[in-house]
């Protein structure tokens, strides 16, 4: 059983300045730094748990003369840190990353590991990276709400995801749930991207809200003055949830059949395993029975 970490909040309560006596203000001033201090530890609380998520990776998956997909995200940078001290050691020789974005591929040359780019077609032994949502149970998971840099491809991620023999999600626990929540990153043809934002947002009526996600500046539905086009020159359009995604690999068959839609965040239906980073330890689990019985 995963227990939640407890959810504190610097607001969780707070005082008008305007009506503060001036006695109550040493008290208010203690209380915020009481609070930043708890906040600040149950970051370095998360960020250690997610430091054993990441060893426990590379120590268990990765062996020499592997091709490795480098995901992106916290865990990842820990897990390509971790890697790269291991082959300086010399407990492991012969490895070749593959980057799945610019901040992965400066991660893992700042820690000494050669690094190639994706090619069509390529072998690749093991991945790993951070999920943005993983779904109990089937393991569904969601990628690309980050900040897409550079040429750097949603596309070619899931790509290197999909192809690897052995695939590992590194989450927190907050980030394996049962109902998922948050947005759906859906690439879109630009030329007819509005219609396919008016369809997905009629088959969602009432649970999402559809907007396209812009380069800079302030986000709106139609993306701005300053539109972010993919490297393959798509639209990403970020599918916002107002309720729990019931069924993910259902949500991405739906997407799937829009006119328009070229490819989304969600990856489903393949053999993987999920490293989840708890408090109470590190919880292994796959999805290899679900797919196969």
């Amino acid at each position: 059983m995963i227990t939640s970490l407890a959810h504190l909040t610097p607001h969780s309560t707070t005082y008008s300045l305007s009506i503060l006596h001036h006695r109550d203000i040493p008290r208010y001033r203690r209380n915020i730094q009481s609070k930043r201090t708890i906040m600040a530890s149950f970051s370095a609380a998360a960020s250690s748990d997610l430091l054993e998520a990441a060893k426990h990776t590379v120590d268990n998956y990765v062996t020499s003369d592997m091709v490795i997909g480098l995901g992106s995200g916290h865990a990842s940078n820990l897990a390509i840190q971790h890697l790269g001290q291991k082959l300086r050691q010399g407990c492991l020789t012969n490895i070749l990353g593959i980057p799945t974005s610019v901040a992965s591929a400066s991660v893992a040359t700042k820690a000494g590991i050669p690094v190639d780019k994706y090619e069509d077609n390529m072998q690749i032994d093991f991945a790993f990276v951070d999920a943005d949502v993983v779904e109990e149970g089937t393991l569904a998971a969601v990628i690309g709400r980050r900040k897409i840099e550079g040429d750097e491809s949603i596309i070619e991620e899931k790509c290197i995801m999909r192809t690897a023999r052995n695939l590992v999600f590194m989450v927190n626990e907050k980030q394996y749930t049962k109902h998922a929540d948050g947005s759906i990153p859906v690439l879109v043809k630009t030329g007819n991207w509005l219609e396919a934002a008016e369809e997905i947002d009629d088959l969602f009526l009432g649970d999402a809200e559809v907007w396209r996600r812009p380069t800079h500046g302030h986000a709106d539905p139609l993306g701005g003055n300053f539109p972010l086009v993919t490297k393959e020159g798509h639209y990403v359009l970020d599918v916002i949830f107002t309720s729990p995604i019931l069924d993910l690999a259902e949500v991405a068959k739906t997407l799937d059949e829009i006119d328009g839609v070229v490819n989304h965040g969600v990856i489903s239906g393949i053999d993987c395993t999920a490293i989840v980073a708890s408090t109470t330890g590190i919880i292994v689990i796959n999805n290899l029975s679900k797919l196969h019985s």
